[in-house]
């Protein structure tokens, strides 16, 4: 098993000097870095060197990171980390599914990007490392199956496709089935970080995911929104 703080990381930044700063940073902290300035050569790099860990900017000259991520998710299975100028910008990130795994608003301090690096590192390990067995790793709600060894679900046997964000985040609530999880709870498992009471990615995935599973996202009775609390995946009707 690879030590996932020697993991290989590709960032993808036009701004040649907070790119080599963070190149620098993360190379002190033991991790393998490499650089791409152009949007335009960045889906072939990616595809071609299949890094653990993308660092993309949303805006690049040649092509955007929201083009480079759709482009990419496909056949892409590491994690993708978008840099965003703007906190709104999550929207328009998550709206499009794009796919990316989390992302950070800039200007970037440095110990909170490794903080998010190396907590993604370790959530895409971490279905391997825990060795689950079948009873555990595998969940049944009527015609939806979740499995978190093979990070795959299934609606009436036919495969659902999911960001790797999605499926954690879908994951957890099915594992606490009849328990309500607060945004807070929540944020600290799946990002490793405080909510900060703004931050609308958990509520943008959960919307996306609603209809992907059959759940009607108006009346939803699979994953429901407990107001001033959090959300809570019903077991049964």
């Amino acid at each position: 098993m690879e030590n996932t703080e020697t993991g290989r990381i590709l960032i993808v930044e036009d701004d040649e000097r907070l790119a080599a700063l963070t190149r620098d940073y993360l190379e002190n902290n033991g991790l393998q870095v490499t650089v791409e300035g152009d949007g335009g050569k960045a889906v072939e790099r990616i595809l071609q060197e299949r890094p653990d860990l993308v660092v993309l900017d949303l805006m690049l000259p040649g092509e955007d990171g929201i083009s480079i991520c759709r482009r990419v998710r496909g056949q892409y299975h590491g994690q993708i980390l978008m840099l965003t100028a703007r906190a709104e910008d999550l929207d328009e990130v998550l709206g499009l599914e794009m796919g990316a795994d989390d992302y950070v608003a800039k200007p970037v301090r440095p110990r909170v990007l490794l903080a998010r690096i190396r907590a993604l590192l370790r959530r895409a390990v971490a279905p391997v490392e825990d060795e689950q067995d079948e009873n555990t790793s595998r969940l049944t709600f009527g015609p939806l199956v979740v499995d978190n060894a093979m990070r795959e679900a299934w609606l009436n046997q036919e495969s659902i496709e999911l960001t790797s964000a999605e499926f954690d985040l879908l994951w957890l609530l099915c594992s606490n089935a009849g328990r309500v999880l607060s945004r807070e709870e929540i944020f600290a498992q799946l990002r490793g970080i405080e909510y900060d009471g703004q931050d609308r990615s958990i509520d943008v995935r959960v919307s996306r995911i609603r209809p992907k599973i059959g759940d009607d996202p108006m009346h939803p009775r699979l994953i429901k929104t407990v107001r001033s609390k959090g959300y809570l995946f019903v077991k049964s009707d």
